[in-house]
């Protein structure tokens, strides 16, 4: 867990519609338009995180392992009920929301599937909080009801700490694992950018949520900062693993 900065200021009071509810929020056509869009996204994201886990959790080497990886998939599947109920509560059917995403995620694991127990782990580590840093970022600009939410689903299932020790002792025992563990960790940070930044150029409503339309503050300026901050917050975790950014 990082130190805050004893410098930093408090932030800022929430203006535009980070300031309002859903109720009042969700008048704006676009903005339903574009929550919608991204409880979808983060929706399929936590389905096709929940797959992953269990099926690497057959590359687990031990019982507990196994037990532990079985957990934090359950977690990612309650994270995944979470998102479908609030889409249905919206009146945006679930399976409709998802379905614009789910080529792309598909293909993202595809590109990406793991050869061993350690690449399985540092792909759920680095790609997992590189998606939820991108979210994390976009919800600071969501009305109020909607961010509570998909904070909520952002919570770290276990998975960092337990691929940090895991890493980190593999790596101890055999120090040639740590370069080509970096190689694929890079492969991986390039990957999430690319599709992060393919899923919302193809979605008007989220493209324009983000560059300053119905999401008050974001410009493309901005959007380009919070790629830079994806990226120094990608550069610090790979030093947790022991790893070369």
């Amino acid at each position: 867990m990082e130190t805050p900065d004893e410098t930093t200021e408090p932030a800022p009071a929430a203006t535009g519609i980070a300031a309002l509810d859903w109720a009042t929020a969700s008048a704006e056509p676009q903005y339903r338009a574009a929550v919608t869009d991204l409880l979808g996204a983060l929706a399929y994201g936590e389905l096709a995180a929940f797959e992953r886990l269990a099926e690497d959790a057959k590359l687990a080497p031990t019982l507990s392992d196994k037990a532990e990886l079985a957990a934090m998939a359950s977690a990612e599947f309650h994270h995944f009920e979470q998102l479908r109920d609030r889409l249905a509560a919206i009146d945006a059917e679930p399976t409709a929301a998802m379905e614009p995403f789910a080529a792309a995620l598909d293909e993202f694991h595809r590109q990406t599937a793991p050869s061993d127990w350690l690449e399985g782990l540092v792909k759920a580590y680095v790609g997992d909080s590189i998606a939820s840093d991108f979210y994390r970022e976009v919800a600071a600009r969501l009305d109020s009801d909607t961010r509570e939410l998909v904070l909520a689903v952002l919570d770290d299932t276990g998975h960092a700490s337990f691929a940090v020790e895991k890493v980190r002792a593999a790596i101890e025992a055999e120090p040639r694992v740590g370069g080509r563990l970096a190689l694929w960790a890079r492969r991986l940070m390039g990957e999430a950018l690319s599709q992060a930044q393919r899923v919302v150029a193809d979605r008007d409503a989220l493209s324009t949520m983000l560059v300053g339309g119905v999401a008050d503050g974001f410009d493309l300026a901005e959007v380009g900062r919070m790629f830079t901050r994806i990226t120094e917050a990608h550069t610090k975790r790979m030093a947790a693993l022991g790893l070369a950014a």
